[in-house]
């Protein structure tokens, strides 16, 4: 017997034809990366050979970019011909870390978590705007003041506790303490551990669990 109108088997049947029309979604993670640091070793130099490519896998101008790596990286460079060149010793997790920050600060929508967003200028103000939910945010360089306190210093050697905050992109817990960012290996977003600190890059700590 054909179901009258308005039954349940006919509201089942048009949510199933419904939901078949409808294109799967692919989630942030499913449809945003970026290639890893390609680094090489110049003398005293670090070359960042595809900076180019990872500028146009997150949409953003290569020398902003590489303006931003110098600043997390604490240190001076050059840009060409999709290649960087950086004063000092400088690791694949380095730049890791730094790009991790690059994303985080102008590329992933504060609001709704997806990197569909593009860098705009209003009244000279640089801000942030998701083509995906709509959010609009200003851009604002986080300080690097000397006035930190010196109870937020990190330094190589020292061992501190932190509060995970956070995860990098290679799954490494992330730490703020002051001006600085801290990757802990083995870590988990939510955890209090104690954590020695190998090494100090601009901005950037690297770390271990004591």
């Amino acid at each position: 017997m054909r179901p009258k109108p308005g039954t349940s088997m006919d509201y089942d049947s048009a949510l199933d034809r419904g939901m078949d029309a409808v294109p799967d979604l692919e989630t942030s993670d499913e449809r945003f990366s970026f290639p890893n640091p390609a680094v090489q070793k110049d003398g005293s130099f670090t070359r960042l050979t595809n900076l180019g490519d990872i500028a146009d896998s997150l949409s953003r101008d290569a020398e902003h970019v590489h303006s931003a790596l110098q600043r997390e990286l604490g240190t001076s460079g050059k840009f060409e011909d999709g290649q960087a060149r950086y004063s000092g010793s400088f690791t694949e997790s380095d730049f890791d870390a730094a790009l991790d920050e690059y994303v985080e600060e102008f590329v992933t929508c504060s609001e709704c978590g997806l990197p569909d967003t593009r860098l705009v200028r209003e009244d000279r103000n640089l801000m942030l705007r998701c083509d995906a939910c709509g959010a609009f945010r200003p851009v604002t360089k986080r300080s690097t003041s000397s006035r930190t306190h010196q109870q937020d210093a990190v330094e190589e050697g020292r061992t501190y506790e932190v509060k995970i905050t956070g995860t990098g992109r290679k799954g490494d817990g992330v730490a703020e303490r002051g001006k600085y960012t801290i990757f802990v290996p083995g870590a988990q977003e939510g955890d209090v551990v104690t954590i020695y600190v190998e090494s100090v890059r601009g901005n950037l700590a690297f770390s271990r669990l004591a």
